[in-house]
């Protein structure tokens, strides 16, 4: 069994999804971006959530099969986030369940492993984390300093995409795939550096988006890092649920 279980969920949790007008027309990144904002409900909208809790499972690949289990995501404005997944073993000869669990309270983060220990968050993945703002960075990408890049529109499963390389102060950047007649997000890649596997391409492509509270969120997210792949299903998104502050501190 692979060793190394997907450490960042960072991109995950809080950023479940993210618009020209006619495809000959060259649109700014500042068009896009609101056209997305439109999209997914409005500014105003969004502005009114200010938490939410996902649940539902995940599916791990690894070399002797797919592992799964149950899978909870909170996250609380303007930047904090907990993710927590419990693998079942048993499947591939293992000893049991093994809980991984993922937390940023605003300033730092900690990957917790119940069978590889417990590791601070670092490098890429911490910077990843302070600059993911809920319930979209999009929300201020100018006033967290996010330099955007419109590149050549791409074909994403077969549907024309706009493309928008987004480009913190500090931190990894971010490619971010805009579906073209939706303005939904529909992939996201960006390199990371991480302690556990080096460097890798991080692919997410979110999907299935409903609404909830007059806000669209995707409930189906596959992702990919390295060779290992993670598919999460939601059954149940919820916002401006009471989250404790201490939910978001290692014990």
């Amino acid at each position: 069994m692979r060793k190394h279980f997907l450490p960042v969920f960072c991109s995950l949790l809080l950023v479940p999804a993210l618009t020209g007008v006619a495809y000959g027309q060259a649109l700014t990144a500042d068009q896009i971006v609101e056209k997305h904002l439109t999209a997914l409900g409005g500014r105003e909208a969004l502005g009114k959530i200010t938490s939410r809790r996902a649940t539902g499972t995940v599916s791990v690949s690894t070399p002797m099969g797919p592992l799964g289990g149950p899978l909870e995501m909170v996250a609380k404005a303007p930047n904090k986030m907990r993710a927590d997944i419990r693998i079942d073993l048993t499947a591939v000869g293992g000893p049991g369940e093994m809980v991984i669990s993922e937390l940023f309270d605003g300033t730092d983060g900690w990957s917790m492993n119940s069978m590889q220990g417990d590791n601070p968050m670092s490098g890429d993945q911490l910077a990843g984390a302070r600059n993911n703002f809920f319930p979209s960075p999009l929300l201020k990408y100018k006033e967290l300093g996010m330099t955007p890049a419109v590149e050549s529109t791409q074909q994403i499963n077969g549907k024309t995409a706009h493309v928008i390389l987004f480009t913190p102060k500090t931190g990894p950047a971010e490619r971010m795939f805009f579906d073209a007649e939706s303005f939904m997000i529909v992939r996201m890649t960006s390199t990371l550096t991480l302690p556990q596997m080096g460097t890798i391409e991080q692919v997410s492509e979110p999907s299935d988006y409903r609404e909830v509270d007059g806000v669209k969120v995707a409930f189906a997210l596959a992702q990919t890092a390295g060779e290992q792949s993670v598919t999460m299903m939601f059954t149940k998104i919820e916002h401006n649920v009471a989250l404790d502050d201490s939910r978001f501190v290692k014990k």
